[in-house]
């Protein structure tokens, strides 16, 4: 397994959050990002997760709620990724991925779009 501090972990995540076109980082709405060491025991490959409420199916009745959630894994990615430019990329890909979910796309046309 790869080694990489949490720090310079977080560090990957914020810059792959940076490439994110400005027009669509404006639009994002009520949505927050972690990074977390491990997943569920149930899912102990899992690179990233969105769990929360797409833009395209939230109405009237979405007020008050908790921020939507985007969690980065840091293990499991040290632990599929062979060398750190690997991790800069799996990274990349897997932040784009959630994001995407929190716009609404699912994973069906994210892996059409090479997001997958």
């Amino acid at each position: 397994m790869l080694e990489m501090t949490r720090e310079a972990f977080e560090e990957l995540v914020s810059e792959a959050l940076d490439k994110i076109p400005p027009e669509l980082t404006r639009v994002m709405d009520n949505v927050a990002v972690f990074v977390e060491e491990e997943p569920a025991p149930s899912a102990p490959e899992l690179l990233g997760i969105y769990e929360g409420t797409p833009l395209t199916e939230r109405g009237e009745w979405y007020a008050g709620v908790l921020p939507d959630r985007i969690t980065i894994y840091r293990g499991p990615t040290l632990r599929y990724c062979e060398t750190p430019e690997d991790v800069v990329h799996e990274v990349t890909v897997t932040v784009v991925h959630e994001v995407a979910h929190h716009f609404g796309i699912e994973d069906e046309r994210l892996h059409e779009l090479g997001w997958g």
